[in-house]
This record gives C-alpha cells, sequence and structure tokens, in this order.
C-alpha cells in the first residue's frame, strides 16, 4: 500500500535504435516513432532517445558495452528505469544489458506482448497473451523477475533441494504453459465447430496495420455505430468481433474484425493467436485496410503481406482498401496511389466516403463463384420451397396448377448439396 501522500511511480524510459545499413539510416526515426507510440501504450512516458550507427550487432550488448556503459549513466542521470529496444535482443543481451544499466530492459516483442496483456479482455484473450508472454519470458528470466508464482498461481509452491528461486520460477512458467496449451486446443476444438456451423456462409475478414481504421469500417459496413470498440490506439481489441451482415436485399455475409497487424509482430503471438486469426484462414476474401496518410503506408501493406504470408493465407482473394482519404494533405498522394494500386479502394470509414464501394466490391467477389440453376417441385412441398430460400438466392419462381419452376443461385460447390437436400438426387 501507498501512503497518502505518495504515488505509484510512473515508468519513465529511454528508446534505442541501431542502424547497420545505409537503408535503416533513413527508416530509423519513423520506427522510434512507433516505438515511442507503443510506449505510450503501455503507459511508459519515452524520456529520450539513443540511436547507434554500427558496421554488426554486437553479440554481447547489442549496441557495445561502451555505448551500454553510457545508456547506464543517461538512466541513471534522468532518473529513468525502463530502456527499450526497437530490434529483439537475445537472452543473453538482455541480462547483461539489464546488469550494466541497473534498469529493466525490454526488446520490441517484449512490448508489444505487455500492451497485449494490459488490453486483453475476454478469458480467450488473457489466455492467448499469457501464453505467448510466458514462452518469451522462459528463457529470459532474471533475478529481477523472480517470485512469479505470485501472478501465475502458485503461491505455496515449494522448492527441492537446493533449488534456486529462478529455477522454481523456470519450473512454474512451463508447467503454466502447459496447461494454458490445452486450454487453448480446447478453443480452437470448439471454434472449429462453430465454423462448421455457418460453413455456408459467405466470409469477409478485415486485416490490416493496427490503428487502420478496421472497426470503423466494420461498424460503418454494419450500420451500427459504436457497436464495435473504436479508438485512436494501438491494439484497441484483441478478439475477433464477428457480425452477420446483410449487405442488400439477396447478398449476407459474416464480417469479421481481427487484431490488428504491426512490423515484427512476435512470433509467440501469431503461434497463440492462431485460433482468433482462423478467421483469417478461413476467410473466402480479405480486405486489406491501409491508413493512406501514414508516411510508411506502403511498408505497412507489406508487412500485412508478410503476416498473411506467414498464415499462408496470400492466395484468399482481396482487395487492397487505402483508409482516411478525407484527411490526405499532401497533394501529390492520390494519384500516387491510384498509379501503383490502380485495384485499390480508397475510401473514409469515419465519412462514410465510398464505403458503398467497399460492399460492392464484396458483393462481386461472392458471386464470382455462383451459378444458376433450375428445380421444378410440386407446389404442396411448401417446406422445400422454404428451404430453398434459406440456403439459395431464388431469382424467380414460376408457378402452374401443380408445379413450380424456380430459378436459382448458389456457391457452385453447394449445388450438389441443395438438390439433394430439395429433390433427394
Amino acid at each position: 500500500m501507498f501512503e497518502p501522500d505518495e504515488q505509484p511511480r510512473i515508468d519513465r524510459g529511454v528508446l534505442v535504435g541501431v542502424t547497420v545499413t545505409p537503408r535503416d539510416s533513413w527508416q530509423i526515426d519513423e520506427y522510434l516513432e512507433e516505438l515511442k507510440l507503443l510506449s505510450q501504450t503501455a503507459g511508459i512516458e519515452v524520456v529520450d532517445r539513443v540511436i547507434q550507427n554500427r558496421d554488426k550487432i554486437d553479440p554481447a550488448y547489442f549496441i557495445g558495452e561502451g555505448k551500454a556503459k553510457t545508456l547506464g549513466r543517461m538512466v541513471e542521470e534522468q532518473d529513468l528505469n525502463v530502456v527499450i529496444f526497437d530490434e529483439d535482443l537475445s537472452p543473453a543481451q538482455t541480462r547483461n544489458l539489464e546488469k550494466i544499466t541497473d534498469a529493466r530492459v525490454m526488446d520490441r516483442s517484449g512490448l508489444i506482448l505487455l500492451i497485449f496483456q494490459q488490453h486483453a479482455q475476454t478469458k480467450e484473450a488473457k489466455t492467448q497473451v499469457e501464453l505467448a508472454r510466458l514462452e518469451y519470458l522462459l528463457p529470459r528470466l532474471t533475478r529481477r523477475w523472480t517470485h512469479l508464482e505470485r501472478q501465475e498461481g502458485g503461491i505455496g509452491v515449494r522448492g527441492g533441494m537446493g533449488e534456486t528461486q529462478i529455477e522454481i520460477d523456470r519450473r512454474l512458467i512451463r508447467d503454466r504453459i502447459s496447461k494454458l496449451k490445452t486450454e487453448l486446443k480446447k478453443v480452437e476444438q470448439q471454434r472449429e465447430v462453430r465454423r462448421g456451423n455457418r460453413s455456408e456462409e459467405f466470409r469477409v475478414a478485415l486485416v490490416g496495420y493496427t490503428n487502420a481504421g478496421k472497426s470503423t469500417l466494420m461498424n460503418r459496413i454494419c450500420e451500427t455505430p459504436g457497436e464495435v470498440r473504436v479508438e485512436d490506439q494501438l491494439f484497441a481489441t484483441l478478439d475477433t468481433t464477428i457480425r452477420s451482415v446483410q449487405l442488400n436485399g439477396n447478398h449476407k455475409v459474416l464480417l469479421s474484425d481481427t487484431v490488428g497487424f504491426i512490423r515484427k509482430l512476435p512470433h509467440q503471438l501469431v503461434a497463440s493467436f492462431r485460433s482468433t486469426l482462423g478467421e483469417v484462414r478461413e476467410a473466402d476474401m480479405l480486405l486489406k485496410l491501409v491508413d493512406i496518410n501514414h508516411p510508411q503506408y506502403e511498408e505497412h501493406l507489406e508487412t500485412v503481406n508478410e503476416v498473411l504470408q506467414d498464415m499462408d493465407c496470400l492466395e484468399i482473394p482481396s482487395v487492397t482498401v487505402f483508409n482516411k482519404v478525407d484527411a490526405i494533405e499532401e497533394n501529390n498522394l492520390l494519384a500516387k496511389v491510384k498509379r501503383d494500386y490502380p485495384d485499390a479502394l480508397l475510401i473514409s470509414a469515419e465519412r462514410d466516403i465510398r464505403v458503398d464501394d467497399v460492399v460492392q466490391r464484396i458483393i462481386e467477389q461472392k458471386e464470382k463463384d455462383y451459378i444458376r440453376d433450375e428445380i421444378t417441385l410440386s407446389v404442396k412441398f411448401g417446406a422445400k420451397i422454404a428451404a430453398l430460400h434459406e440456403h439459395a438466392e431464388v431469382l424467380e419462381k414460376n408457378y402452374n396448377n401443380t408445379s413450380v419452376h424456380i430459378t436459382y443461385k448458389a456457391h457452385r460447390s453447394k449445388i450438389p448439396e441443395i438438390r439433394k437436400m430439395i429433390l433427394g438426387q
């Protein structure tokens, strides 16, 4: 407990970036700006930044022992307690840097994992994030992070003869990882059952760099303002939101808003969120949303494609959607994007500018694999006629005294199933 006049200390940190190639040198400022936004999202006040040019990465300290000592003096002089690297560090580098700076040392992956932990809301998301963090933490455990049993529910666990606190914590983490993996397998099995129950639905998944406006677009398409959480913040939502949307009188789809991607998304997260991201793998169409005003919008799109490639999803039909066109300030940007991405859509989800183009593109994609078929039924079979309306798009019905001739449209893969259901053939 803090005394009445004592306030919890706010984490104050310094960002560290390293350039090893000419290409890195012009990108480093953008990378550190993103790292600063990530740090602020995690509740860390960024006080300073350090950039070092090197021929190669130092295996012991990443930045070299001399620079590490300089960093240690900066931590002491500016009363800092966190050092954040834009690149991923090895467990040995992290330990060496913590000793020399006497501060908590985080790398990019650790910071993103911390943000995910802070933002997880549902039981599934919390389980996925906890698994990812523990797998990341296990090889990096030091005396600075002992007594994890109080966080992980292991109170009362005693170590064996001669077992150190770190060894106890490692054993507790391994046990917890095993339990979490079992829980997630059950969740994934449940998801597969739910996906099977809605297999006839055309599924559209919104994917994109975090903060590109996916939730805003989803609200706009669903015509439910405020239903899906929208915040101007990285990783405002971690759970996949799924809505059944009636696009027009004949077209209904399942639309999903997934967790935002980001440069160098930790592989532990991609693995642990596999069941959630299954909505992407099972999609019939992807909407790749890009913030057109971000200086690195092309790199953001490249990042999205890299994550999709890691998930074996690049073959899924997709359309690139450049969002926030209402906020364009650069005169030639619109012309450049139109020239470089002729098949892309340009919209403003916030201002409802050309969102109808997105809906129309979804309808066009949905209809690509749909074919027409015709059947004739006795007028007595009202239930079968109703079932056909439920499973296909009925285009025309022609009645005579005893029968009805129906022209309908459905996905080519569903035609045999529909004919068997209606005609028994």
